[in-house]
């Protein structure tokens, strides 16, 4: 066939009117989605827990714990009888009062601060978002005050909370007005959220303004150091949170280099498959490189209280078999004790814009959600313990400076 024939039918070229037509109709049937099969934001419920699940996370012993404090503590939520009455159901907000009340010695000490966690990865599709607001719940459901940061203009993250970033969310609402100087902290654009316990720095994606201003304003002003602006913007808040939680974008950008400067720890979610092996590689190469370009040269540095490489979305295969090596030898101790599967049920929660701990009473029963969330579970409890340790340190460095 002559591919060169002036007889043959020519699609029509596409035009910028035609991509803007089609951003339209995306946009519509996100809404549209949204509205109809998945959970807009006002359908979008907080988990409710039995009395032996409040017991476990209280760390009560004895099937009926709870209902001898219910008797003996008017002052701790009583939660709600079922309609046949024999089971007792507790909100989260209730949940958590019992959790603080129990488990006090896992809360934030007096003197210290919320400890920041950026959670960044240089390519895309390795969880990074998931993984982000499962570390925000996990922690909330302890009892800890969270803050999550969205700082990807894509707003993934914002849209797992239920609202869509480009729909309900204007860029003064977003950490732009950092950037630009019109805001010095992040506290009028934190927004309550669906998760008690859990508030929100949302994103949209005229965040992305920022790739443009940030390097604007660094050749404008040789004194300013754009890769702090985030940074400082959290300082006004630091007290009144236990942990703030940073999302980035899958990119080397501006705004992710202002996360990982922002951050007290760092958490790597990295699938192991080659190409995700080989990226993270890269990222460490050109992340050691930044800092020394930025910081070292001015006689500054950087310290993290922990690094960690999370394996997800693990399958059963002999790649993963042989990656997972690779990766053991070269993160070592980094490497956290504890993996994701890849199961259908984080797959399906994902579609439905929700995580694991989006639960209802069907997931329970089902044993794949069981081992997704006690996965989960593990990865929270670990994180958690990382933060006591920081908080430790913190406390400690304060006595030694008042001495």
């Amino acid at each position: 066939m002559d591919y060169l024939s002036p007889q043959l039918a020519m699609p029509p070229v596409i035009s910028l009117d035609d991509i803007n037509k089609q951003a339209e109709i995306a946009a519509g049937m996100m809404s549209s989605i949204r509205s109809t099969m998945l959970m807009p934001r006002a359908a979008k419920k907080e988990p409710v827990f039995g009395a032996d699940e409040l017991s476990d996370l209280c760390g009560l012993s004895g099937r009926g714990a709870v209902a001898h404090y219910i008797k003996e503590r008017p002052d701790l939520p009583s939660g709600m009888l079922t309609t046949t009455g024999r089971k007792r159901h507790f909100g989260l907000s209730e949940a958590r009062v019992w959790v603080r009340e129990f488990q006090k010695e896992k809360l934030r000490p007096e003197g210290a601060e919320a400890i920041t966690i950026t959670v960044a990865n240089f390519k895309g599709g390795t969880t990074k978002t998931t993984t982000s607001m499962t570390l925000a719940q996990g922690l909330s459901i302890q009892g800890h005050k969270v803050l999550v940061i969205d700082t990807d203009p894509q707003g993934s993250l914002t849209t797992l909370f239920g609202i869509l970033p480009d729909l309900e969310v204007e860029e003064e609402e977003t950490i732009l007005p950092l950037v630009d100087g019109s805001q010095h902290s992040v506290r009028p654009m934190i927004r309550k959220t669906y998760w008690d316990g859990l508030d929100l720095v949302p994103a949209c994606s005229g965040l992305f303004a920022a790739e443009f201003m940030l390097p604007s304003l660094q050749q404008s002003n040789p004194e300013f150091e754009f890769w702090s602006v985030l940074d400082m913007g959290i300082d006004d808040v630091r007290g009144e949170y236990d942990v703030i939680i940073i999302d980035s974008p899958p990119a080397l950008s501006y705004l992710t280099i202002n996360s990982l400067f922002a951050a007290n720890g760092l958490i790597i979610p990295l699938p192991p498959e080659t190409l995700d092996f080989a990226s993270l590689s890269q990222f460490w190469q050109l992340f050691s490189q930044l800092t020394g370009s930025l910081l070292q040269k001015r006689g500054s540095d950087k310290v993290f209280e922990f690094q960690n490489v999370l394996l997800s979305k693990v399958s059963k295969s002999v790649t993963t078999d042989v990656v997972r090596q690779w990766i053991s030898q070269t993160y070592g101790a980094k490497v956290l004790p504890l993996e994701i599967p890849r199961t259908a049920t984080t797959s399906l929660k994902s579609a439905e814009f929700g995580t694991v701990y989006d639960a209802t009473p069907d997931d329970l029963k089902d044993r794949t959600y069981k081992r997704a969330r006690e996965a989960y579970d593990q990865f929270v409890e670990h994180i958690e313990r990382q933060i006591a340790t920081a908080w430790r340190r913190q406390v400690t460095q304060q006595m030694k400076a008042a001495a």
